[in-house]
């Protein structure tokens, strides 16, 4: 691995003598690894802060799970998670953000992610829906989403959203501190590869919590480089889409926003926030 190519991210700060902890990151650094940022390196004040914000998050999908029904409108869904999120001091984070016009994203069967409720959209038997909520409380953003299964489903649809948290949980388990965002990735895509299905690649998880998508990008499919140190104190979402088809996808040209899958075929997703401690992880938001 040449070192041209790797980014210096970590640099001591100016007049002060290095910690073990910049001596560490430094160490690898210098073997050519890809090292965060120290912006990207939240302090407690701030992980205490999103962990904050992740409450608000939890309670909003716990709302919709208890809520959730066949004959129910997407945008239903869209005013139980404002009001859930105003009366508790925080915002939706989509609201408005760079246009969508929503307060949540719900995404159902062939939709991969980013559905606009529509009060015309009903849910429907066998139906499984994607909802994803983030939340800004005192300025920290939190991020998760949740599949819903609307009556009964087909056992086809059942094992895809079964496999889909099965991918998640698989990929929480690889992150370690002072291991590879990497790691993620494959294991997600061994997982989802052994049930015939198919990774998204067109989007992936991301850095969250002073902002709503910060570095580092969270790719759930297997790549040759070992991608970005993972140091305690980064806070990022995993959030694998997984297709029952081919991973291809499209964006609907009329509003801007929701993916579908490109054969039609359904598709599943499951989103945590995370931050990596100094023996493992912890989820944040679920």
């Amino acid at each position: 691995m040449s070192l041209k190519r790797i980014k210096n991210n970590w640099h001591p700060i100016k007049g002060e003598p290095l910690t073990d902890f910049d001596k560490k990151i430094l160490y690898y650094q210098n073997k050519g690894f890809l090292v965060p940022k120290r912006k990207l390196i939240k302090t407690p004040e701030q992980i205490e802060g999103i962990r904050k914000s992740g409450v608000v998050n939890t309670g909003v999908l716990n709302l919709i799970a208890e809520k959730i029904h066949v004959g129910m409108s997407t945008a239903e869904i869209d005013k139980l998670v404002y009001d859930y999120t105003v009366a508790h001091g925080a915002i939706p984070a989509p609201l408005n953000y760079e246009g969508f016009p929503k307060s949540v994203c719900t995404s159902i069967n062939e939709v991969v992610c980013h559905g606009i409720p529509d009060e015309k959209r009903i849910l429907k038997e066998g139906d499984i829906v994607n909802v994803d909520v983030s939340t800004i409380l005192d300025g920290y953003f939190s991020d998760a989403s949740r599949m819903f299964m609307v009556g009964e489903v087909s056992q086809e649809c059942k094992k895809l959203v079964e496999v889909t948290k099965e991918c998640l949980e698989i990929g929480l388990e690889k992150v370690k501190p002072w291991g590879f965002l990497g790691d993620i990735g494959k294991a997600i895509q061994k997982h989802a590869d052994k049930h015939g299905y198919s990774v998204v690649r067109d989007l992936c998880g991301h850095g969250v919590g002073l902002e709503f998508h910060e570095e580092p990008d969270v790719e759930h499919f297997a790549k040759k480089s070992k991608g970005m140190l993972l140091v305690p104190g980064m806070v990022f979402t995993i959030e694998p889409m997984i297709n029952m088809g081919k991973y291809d996808v499209y964006v609907d040209d009329e509003d801007g926003w929701t993916i579908y899958t490109d054969d039609g075929l359904p598709s599943a997703q499951w989103e945590y926030t995370l931050v990596v401690t100094e023996t493992g992880t912890e989820v944040l938001t679920h």
